[in-house]
């Protein structure tokens, strides 16, 4: 601990005894203190840190290779001294696993990959005696082609009502054979099948925005929205604490269905879409057809009426991909959503000004509706951060990660940015998010034989992408056993293959090792929670360098993140609370956070 007597903080900048380049030279940013709401009886939503976990890569208590509810009840001890609060399962719903759960065939029954509904109802209380909440994953914008509804809308005919529950439509051309539009899946390819007509010959296509097993619905039908009201009411009646909500910006398609122009879809700063399904995933523009229609606000202020109708009331977050703020936070307005990813956070490269701007336009867009941000730095969908951070970061905003990178990755570097932005991330006011293995420094698995590639990303797109696999892979809980520890020793291999290198950041090797991700994680989270500064409330910046993010939050609190390539002077501190890496004489290593009492 170091204890300097000067009271008033100096600005902090590159060292004067660092080699600092001519770009570098000290520029004093002094931006506007960031004040979201706040009170002392604020929601515990509002600061909360929620554990992800993928069902199938987290624990495998039957040893069949695939994860499962008992698996889960099993390690809830870890999550809990961890220091999280609540965790988020996605989805455990009866399914043909076309894509690993996200396309549902019953919402109300559990896969037997997964276990039984008693096993999930045994995991809701046991979490809950541990202190912790549990959030599910539901699929409003789809579900899968084996769901009693679809298998009865193909055998329906023309205008049925089955088949109003989905979005048929007549094809184009002479007798029908080309696509009712041009609109593209997210996994490749187009997003429409053309089936049989009950006679046999060719008949109507039905839209899916993802995988052909998964059909879009209809959300202009009531009978959809009667279900899925009824669908929230069924888990929360079983204790369950809220929702992520897949896909939240989807559901609602404009009436008149038009082609995407896709020569003219802003991505929020210039980058055309080019067909591309990260692209496309997200609302580029507020006309796109099937994106972030505005009648999608109407179905959550349904939703929340459901939510507010229990007690406690239950809570949504959203996976929302839009590109501007304000969309975003149309969707957290008083009587809609809880709260919603911050993926303008999530893919800003590691450079200061992005970051900073992404911090100040995010609690400025969402305290303008009284909501605070949810940051998340990755999840079972992108590129994990210690891979992303360890390659060249972009002079402008990337997008998913999604895809090939040839440049080497240097794991080391990637290793030390993902620890700096993990402090950075739980330094900030709002709640935050934790995707399973992120506390252990878990990189991306790229050399994953493309015989053993399970998602239907790769499949659709020809091979050209490889899907999102390799942050998937299943966990490692000790150094050996044959999926280490992941399953019983001699079990099923894991249904994707574990590298040997994951036997070194183990959950055993890395417990009790300072040095370790995880113990910086358990470190950083029982800090946040015990600390009177950190959660929800007001951040104020200090001056600083503009590759130095310095912020102070409360009296006493200072998160100082060097991303410049010099090393920088602390400013006056009490103590250091904690460091993503050791802060030597009074100086702040690159790539490197820094928590101080002040």
């Amino acid at each position: 601990m170091t204890s300097i007597a000067s009271p008033m903080p100096s600005p902090v900048g590159p060292s004067a005894a660092s080699s600092v380049p001519a770009s570098l030279a000290p520029v004093v940013l002094t931006p506007p203190a960031l004040t979201p709401p706040s009170s002392p009886d604020s929601p515990w939503w509002r600061s909360a840190v929620i554990y992800q976990i993928y069902p199938r890569s987290f624990a495998d208590a039957n040893g069949d290779g695939i994860g499962d509810i008992a698996g889960i009840t099993s390690r809830l001890e870890y999550l809990r001294d961890l220091g999280v609060d609540a965790i988020w399962i996605t989805p455990w719903y009866r399914s043909p696993m076309d894509d690993h759960g996200y396309d549902v065939a019953d919402f109300r029954a559990i896969d037997p990959l997964f276990g039984t509904l008693g096993d999930a109802e045994a995991l809701i209380a046991d979490a809950h005696s541990l202190g912790l909440r549990v959030l599910l994953d539901i699929v409003p914008n789809h579900v899968s082609d084996e769901h009693l509804w679809f298998r009865a809308a193909l055998t329906a005919a023309h205008g049925s009502a089955e088949r109003d529950r989905f979005i048929f439509r007549s094809g184009k051309g002479a007798t029908g054979e080309l696509p009712p539009n041009n609109w593209q899946s997210m996994f490749g390819g187009g997003a429409w099948t053309r089936v049989d007509g009950p006679d046999g010959t060719p008949g109507e296509w039905y839209l899916h925005l993802f995988a052909p097993g998964q059909p879009d619905l209809n959300w202009n039908n009531p009978e959809v929205r009667d279900e899925y009201d009824d669908i929230l009411r069924f888990w929360f009646d079983r204790g369950v604490d809220g929702f992520r909500i897949d896909v939240a910006h989807g559901m609602i398609k404009h009436p008149d269905m038009p082609d995407l122009d896709i020569t003219n879809i802003g991505t929020g700063n210039g980058v055309s879409a080019n067909m591309d399904p990260a692209v496309l995933g997200r609302a580029g523009r507020n006309d796109h057809p099937h994106w972030n229609q505005p009648g999608i606000h109407e179905i959550y202020r349904r939703w929340r009426a459901v939510a507010d109708s229990f007690e406690p009331p239950r809570i949504f977050v959203a996976e929302a991909w839009v590109d501007q703020l304000e969309w975003l936070a149309d969707y957290l307005r008083p009587d809609e959503l809880h709260s919603a990813f911050n993926f303008d956070f999530l893919v800003s490269p590691w450079r200061a000004g992005y970051l900073r701007e992404t911090i100040e336009n995010s609690i400025a867009a969402l305290g303008a509706v009284e909501a605070v941000p949810t940051w998340v730095l990755a999840n079972h969908d992108v590129i994990r951060q210690v891979t992303r951070y360890g390659r060249p970061q972009p002079h402008g905003r990337a997008r998913r990660h999604v895809g090939d990178d040839p440049t080497p990755l240097d794991l080391v570097l990637g290793t030390r940015r993902a620890r700096a932005a993990a402090l950075l991330m739980l330094a900030l006011p709002g709640g935050a998010y934790v995707y399973e293995g992120e506390e252990l420094g878990l990189w991306e698995v790229e050399d994953i034989p493309d015989d053993l590639r399970q998602d239907p990303t790769f499949a659709q797109s020809g091979g050209t992408n490889p899907g999102r696999d390799g942050c998937r892979v299943p966990i490692p809980w000790t150094a050996d056993g044959s999926s280490f520890g992941f399953g019983p020793d001699g079990g099923t291999r894991p249904w994707l293959p574990q590298p040997p290198t994951f036997a070194g950041v183990s959950v055993a090797v890395e417990t009790g090792d300072p040095e370790s991700m995880l113990e910086l994680y358990r470190s950083a989270l029982h800090l946040r929670t015990h600390h009177p500064d950190l959660g929800d409330g007001p951040m104020a910046w200090d001056e600083s360098h503009p590759d130095v993010l310095s912020f102070t939050r409360g009296d006493s609190f200072r998160c100082v993140v060097n991303i410049s390539p010099a090393a920088v002077p602390l400013a006056a501190y009490q103590d250091i609370l904690l460091a993503s890496a050791p802060a030597d004489d009074g100086l702040l290593a690159p790539d490197t956070a820094i928590w101080l009492s002040i």
